[in-house]
C-alpha cells in the first residue's frame, strides 16, 4: 500500500515538473521523422497481465515489425533515437504506466512475452509476482545492454544465453530483497547511472 502511494505521489509530481521537457522531447521526435512521438508495445505485467508500455518513438515508424530485439548499431533507430537511447530519456512516459498501475517506479523491467516465454516456469512466477518497473538493479547493470548485443555475433543468442539468465537471477534478488529502503537507493543508483 504505500510503495502504491509512493509511486503514484512521486510519478505524479514527476509528470507535473517534467511536462515541459516532456512536450518540448515529443515535438523534437515529430520533427525528426514521421511517426507518433510515442511508442507502445505489449509487455507481460503483474501476474501475467499484458499492458501497453509507453516510451518515447527512438526508432522509425513501423520498426515494430521488424526484430524485436536492439542493438546499438540498429539503423531502426533516428538521430533523436540515439540521444534518447544514451541519456534513458525515452523511459520518461512510462511515470504514466506508474500513475496508471500497470508499472511500479522500481520493480523487475517488463518484458514481451516473447522473452517471457523463456522464463524457467519458477523464475517466472517469482519475477511476476511483483509490479514491474521502470528500473531496478539490472535495469542499471545493464545500461549499455544495446552496445553489448551489437558487439555479439549472434545478438538474439547472446541476450538469451547471458544477459536474460543474469537479468533474471537480478529480478529473482529484487523480489527477495524488496522494500521501500532498496526502491530508494535502486532510484538513486538510477539516478547517478543517468548522469554519469
Amino acid at each position: 500500500m504505500s510503495k502504491r502511494l509512493f509511486d503514484i505521489v512521486a510519478a505524479g509530481t514527476g509528470l507535473l515538473l517534467l511536462a515541459p521537457l516532456l512536450l518540448a522531447l515529443a515535438l523534437w521526435i515529430r520533427l525528426d521523422s514521421p511517426g507518433p512521438a510515442l511508442f507502445r508495445q505489449v509487455r507481460v505485467g503483474r501476474h501475467g497481465v499484458p499492458f501497453e508500455i509507453l516510451k518515447f518513438r527512438t526508432m522509425v515508424a513501423g520498426a515494430e515489425r521488424g526484430p524485436q530485439l536492439t542493438t546499438g548499431g540498429d539503423a531502426r533507430i533516428t538521430r533523436v533515437g540515439r540521444f534518447l537511447r544514451r541519456s534513458k530519456l525515452d523511459e520518461l512516459p512510462q511515470l504514466l504506466n506508474v500513475l496508471l498501475g500497470s508499472m511500479s517506479l522500481v520493480g523487475p523491467r517488463p518484458e514481451v512475452p516473447r522473452y517471457v516465454a523463456c522464463y524457467p516456469p519458477e523464475v517466472r512466477r517469482t519475477v511476476l509476482s511483483v509490479a514491474p518497473g521502470i528500473t531496478d538493479w539490472a535495469a542499471i547493470l545493464y545500461k549499455d545492454e544495446n552496445d553489448i548485443l551489437a558487439r555479439a555475433e549472434d545478438p538474439e543468442r547472446a541476450y538469451l544465453d547471458t544477459i536474460l539468465p543474469a537479468k533474471l537471477c537480478w529480478y529473482e534478488r529484487y523480489v527477495r530483497e524488496r522494500s521501500f529502503w532498496v526502491d530508494l537507493r535502486i532510484l538513486l543508483r538510477t539516478l547517478a547511472a543517468i548522469v554519469r
